[in-house]
């Protein structure tokens, strides 16, 4: 039950450390975790376009901007695997409903957070380089090009339509 941006495999790897079967409080856990996942990243992606836009070249842009968020990350996760630290090893009625809740989140804010800012720069400095070559290529606008896309498909698709309603 992982991810593509990594941050559902360190809670399955913890399960499998502490020897738990995946339930729904899991499942829970790892809702919880991406959408943490999710907020590192744009918390990342932010700082990285509030660069950008204040004219720093791509490459400073990409490996200054992580490093100036990363107290915010790194608290952030923190708090949140030391806030369900007492639910991990707690041992009193209804506990073993907790604990692999709290384990899908502590391993994943540890190793997701790590993976998170040390993937996620490499990964922009990808998407934002191709999307700055394309538009130094071409005088229009990367709007025009999802338009065209867009009413192409709506054409294709109009007639398909067209062609199984005349069958």
């Amino acid at each position: 039950m992982g991810s593509t941006r990594g941050d559902g495999e360190p809670g399955t790897v913890g399960l499998l450390v502490r020897g738990m079967p995946f339930s729904l409080s899991a499942a829970v856990g790892f809702i919880a975790l991406g959408g943490v996942a999710v907020l590192n990243g744009v918390v990342i992606a932010s700082e990285v376009q509030r660069l950008l836009d204040a004219g720093a070249p791509l490459e400073e842009a990409v490996s200054r901007g992580p490093a100036s968020v990363v107290r915010a990350v790194l608290t952030t996760a923190a708090v949140a695997a030391l806030g369900f630290l007492p639910m991990a090893v707690a041992s009193s009625a209804g506990a073993e409903v907790q604990r692999p809740l709290a384990t899908v989140v502590i391993f994943g804010m540890l190793f997701g957070t790590a993976l998170t800012l040390a993937v996620l720069p490499g990964g922009l400095r990808i998407v934002l380089g191709g999307q700055r070559a394309a538009e130094a290529k071409s005088s229009e606008a990367p709007a025009l090009d999802v338009t065209f896309g867009a009413c192409w498909l709506y054409r294709r698709r109009a007639a398909v339509v067209a062609s199984r309603s005349s069958s």
